[in-house]
């Protein structure tokens, strides 16, 4: 008698699935809000502006949040969790350099944005180990 594995497919099932979505929209939505706004943007980065004419690198800064966003989600529509896996994690650099930056820039003591920014990049480390995890 044969035995029969049942693997269900990675996609709505699956923890690292709704993670990197979740991820991947707020990432969408910071970009967005700094392209509309980017010194509410900047603000919310921890480093503020020092004139308008720094808006266009606000800008700058959303259109590179919102492709590291928007190019997870076909692979996600598609189930494709190894490439997923691949992309999302080379991705933590971007929290990583960020929050690099805050700490140049503003010092040790901004502790807020430090941890928002390492608190994500911990957090994308985490997804990561969840999306290679599963073997197929």
């Amino acid at each position: 008698m044969k035995t029969q594995i049942n693997i269900t497919p990675w996609g709505l099932r699956s923890v690292s699935w709704w993670i990197t979505l979740l991820l991947a929209a707020g990432i969408i939505f910071i970009g967005i809000r700094f392209m509309i706004i980017p010194q509410v943007g900047a603000t919310g980065f921890g480093i503020s502006f020092s004139n308008t004419g720094d808006a266009v690198y606000g800008k700058i800064k959303g259109i590179r949040d919102a492709f590291s966003g928007l190019v997870l989600l076909p692979f996600l529509w598609m189930r494709m969790r190894r490439v997923t896996a691949w992309v999302f994690t080379t991705a933590i650099i971007v929290p990583t350099t960020d929050a690099l930056i805050v700490l140049t820039t503003n010092g040790i003591h901004d502790t807020a944005h430090l941890m928002i920014h390492g608190g994500t990049a911990l957090v994308m480390i985490i997804t990561s180990i969840l999306l290679f995890w599963r073997k197929d």
